[in-house]
């Protein structure tokens, strides 16, 4: 599957089904035929594998011999697979190969617990990726609510029994008794055992074992162990080679020892199934060429598509108003900078500390302090998730560029004293060798090699997803995973080149508007890429809306906070008071700049409550807001429907979040995976397949998804594989994104996007302007009406008040 590659069968389209307790397989089962219906080809479920009880997401494994018993357990599987096929659905599914949990209580966690009870020399040592040297051949569990001593004292810690067995019990946390060890006074107890209960507050500095970005309840598996992958996947890969699973997808692959190698096993496991990577590529980096998988998740296409409906010169009159509204100007590069810093100093200390104990044994005769440094400028310097180098190996054109680029900003931010210090690190980094044949130096740098790469994507992710995203507040719509709000807008011509790279090197990739980590739903950030269209108005607009709760705002709350959050609530509306709320939490404590998850400030958080429910529930408010959106009816239309259309034909598998394909303006998690009302769906659709037109704005979002997944599903040779074709089309208007898919170089599919419709209705419409279509009859398939190749005026097919969007097949082939 890699670049030019074909599985011996790939989705034409997904749709996500978010699991969980309340939605449960059966559940799931239960919208299948609707799936059918809508014209998706494979129904793409999140996380199956046993997790933590009453898991909402899946992603916090337990155990990988089992389906989730919380989602109906291995029967539910085999019910939900065979009603898929049924259905004539392909089944895909989402695996978490880096981590584990560690539950509460951590029996659910079998082999963990069996470290935790025998130490280094279990078995199941291999599992996880623990540095026992750090911690005197212990695994810190930093769960305690004080220090050891404090809990101890008040009595808080006990001994009990599970299972006929001695246990340690705190509170819900239960911890197993080394053998030999139960007669032991409580402190002698503790002490012998082959984990230390430590605070919470510790884990920062002190964790020995690799975790999940910086959750500290996600310990890392050792995969690239062949024991462990082989006990990890089996279930999995069994499902697989029974025909029951048909895809699947791989989260977080830049936390894994050996990406290479990880999907080259698994490619042998599952008999080389369609793999797609949860990989984010960071401006022109491409995947790997040489990764046994079909593609990404998607986050390069949305970046791309939703770019197209986003007016490069939005963007000096929305710097202005930030810099008014803040009173000094935001620079993205220093609120980056600073935050990757304020991560690698302190929330990821832990694994900077273990890098330069490997580097102390590398040089043992370097300054270790100055090593630190050092690393920390390159941490810090590196704008990529990981640069892919693999010890023993020479390093490709991409990795290298990467890492020097990295060295270069590292050591022009790095004092004079440290520039040395720097490109030792660098070179160490490389593989390059440095210690000539000191002892074990070879495999201290390989391992640093691995371990420096795995650190990258937690500095990257915590640094700018979740905190620098929630800081820069000049269009908020593009704070997206995978986004770059440094530049506004795709142009066409720059959009063309991406989808036909697309259909030349990766043909079966996903693509996506929306998933349950983006930042905000697809059509959310259609309204919000609005204001770059019309900035003045926008301006104007938050000025009245700052002037409507002025004398009822507490100073505590900060300008960069309250605009950020009139942004939220005018994306969002209509939004509840609970809603917006919880999200305003989230953000505010995800900035860090005046309260934090770690160290909140109340009173802060509180008056940043009070001004949220002024803009939920004033009426005043709600006035301003729907005259907003009155406003800007047409352009937020032509950017929901036009992305939708334009991700849905361009090349590679789409997928459709849960609900999507009507209007939703969800947040991020946990608000993005609310429950979804498929009665309501299946209704619309019902009555758009029988005929009626559409009732609002969902309506035409549906009418639009089914009948592009409906063409998909029956051309799939058109839209999905090497032969097919992606070209730009010649129009006279740079308000119109238009294309043709084909074999070959026959067109088979036009499709065709208003972009910038307000800035289109200024200037009187399409006047003149015409779009070239290949020769032949066509017929659009959501107007009905019929068309003839060449030169076409544009208003012939993009009518007023028809939609802003055409998808127009061969009309030959629809007699």
């Amino acid at each position: 599957m890699n670049r030019g590659a074909v599985p011996d069968r790939a989705p034409v389209s997904t749709h996500r089904f978010q699991l969980e307790p309340e939605f449960t397989l059966d559940d799931a089962a239960g919208r299948l035929q609707y799936l059918s219906r809508l014209g998706v080809t494979d129904v793409y479920l999140s996380p199956v594998l046993q997790a933590t009880e009453g898991s909402k997401h899946g992603y916090d494994v337990t155990d990988h011999r089992h389906i989730a018993t919380g989602l109906g357990g291995d029967y539910a599987f085999e019910r939900f697979a065979a009603a898929a096929k049924a259905a004539g659905l392909g089944v895909v599914v989402d695996i978490v190969p880096n981590h584990m949990t560690t539950p509460t209580p951590l029996t659910q966690n079998r082999p963990l617990w069996a470290v935790l009870r025998d130490g280094p020399e279990s078995p199941l040592a291999l599992w996880f990726d623990i540095d026992w040297d750090a911690q005197q051949g212990k695994v810190l569990m930093p769960v305690l609510g004080d220090t050891l001593e404090a809990v101890l004292a008040a009595g808080e810690i006990t001994i009990g029994s599970e299972a006929g067995h001695p246990v340690v019990r705190y509170y819900d946390h239960v911890f197993p008794v080394a053998a030999g060890t139960a007669e032991l006074p409580l402190a002698d107890l503790l002490a012998a055992q082959h984990y230390r209960l430590a605070s919470w507050t510790i884990a920062n500095d002190e964790l020995n074992y690799r975790r999940f970005f910086d959750v500290t309840s996600l310990i890392a598996v050792r995969v690239e162990e062949p024991v462990v992958f082989e006990a990890t996947h089996a279930k999995i890969a069994g499902l697989v080679q029974a025909g029951k699973i048909d895809g699947l997808r791989i989260d977080h692959p830049d936390g894994l020892a050996d990406p290479e190698g990880y999907l080259d096993a698994l490619a042998e496991a599952t008999e080389g199934t369609w793999v797609v990577v949860e990989k984010i590529l960071e401006g022109d980096e491409v995947l790997p060429a040489d990764w046994a998988c079909a593609g990404t998740t998607g986050y390069d296409a949305l970046l791309r598509v939703g770019g197209l409906f986003v007016d490069p010169a939005g963007a000096a009159p929305l710097d202005a108003l930030s810099t008014e509204l803040l009173g000094e100007p935001q620079s993205l590069h220093a609120i980056v900078e600073e935050s990757k810093r304020w991560v690698v100093q302190g929330m990821l200390a832990t694994e900077v500390s273990r890098l330069v104990r490997l580097l102390a044994r590398v040089v043992p005769a370097a300054d270790q302090a100055m090593l630190r440094r050092a690393l920390v400028e390159l941490l810090v310097a590196m704008d990529r998730y990981r640069a892919y180098v693999r010890p023993g190996e020479v390093m490709t054109p991409d990795a290298s560029e990467a890492l020097a680029e990295a060295q270069s900003r590292a050591t022009a931010a790095a004092d004079e004293s440290d520039r040395d210090a720097v490109a030792l690190v660098a070179d160490i980094a490389r593989g390059v060798d440095v210690a000539g044949e000191a002892a074990g130096s070879d495999a201290a740098r390989d391992e640093f090699m691995v371990r420096f790469q795995q650190t990258c994507g937690p500095a990257m992710a915590k640094a700018i997803e979740d905190t620098a995203y929630y800081r820069y507040v000049r269009l908020t719509g593009l704070n997206e995973v995978g986004g770059d709000p440094s530049s506004l807008g795709t142009e066409t011509g720059e959009f063309h080149a991406f989808a036909a790279a697309l259909a030349a090197d990766w043909p079966h990739t996903m693509t996506t508007l929306s998933t349950h980590d983006t930042k905000r739903s697809e059509d959310l950030r259609a309204r919000l890429f609005v204001l770059a269209e019309r900035p003045e108005a926008w301006a104007d607009w938050v000025r009245t809306a700052r002037e409507l709760v002025a004398d009822r705002r507490s100073d505590e709350v900060d300008a960069l906070t309250e605009y950020f959050l009139w942004q939220t609530v005018a994306g969002a509306w209509p939004i509840t008071a609970d809603r917006l709320g919880g999200y305003a939490l989230k953000a505010i404590r995800e900035s860090k700049l005046r309260t934090s998850w770690t160290d909140p400030d109340e009173a802060y958080e509180s008056a940043v409550a009070d001004l949220v429910t002024l803009m939920a529930s004033d009426p005043a408010v709600a006035t301003h807001l729907e005259a907003w959106h009155d406003a800007t009816s047409r352009e937020a239309r032509a950017n929901v429907l036009g992305q939708k259309l334009v991700q849905l034909t361009m090349p590679g598998v789409p997928d459709v979040y849960q609900g999507n394909e009507l209007v939703d303006l969800s947040l991020v998690d946990p608000d993005n995976r609310r429950a979804v009302d498929y009665e309501d769906r299946g209704s619309r659709l019902a009555r758009l397949d029988a005929g009626q037109a559409p009732a609002d704005l969902s309506d035409e979002k549906l009418l639009v998804t089914s009948r592009a997944l409906r063409l998909r599903r029956d051309t799939p040779d058109v839209f999905v594989g090497l032969s097919t074709s992606h070209a730009g089309l010649t129009t006279g208007s740079a308000h119109l994104v238009a294309f043709g898919r084909g074999r070959g170089d026959r067109v088979e599919v036009v499709v065709l996007a208003t972009r910038l419709a307000g800035l289109l209705a200024d200037r009187g419409g399409w006047g003149d302007d015409t779009v070239d279509l290949p020769e032949g009859a066509w017929q659009d398939l959501l107007s009905g009406e019929r068309f003839s190749g060449g030169s076409v005026p544009i208003k012939r097919v993009l009518r007023e008040p028809g939609l802003p969007v055409a998808l127009l097949v061969r009309a030959e082939e629809q007699a």
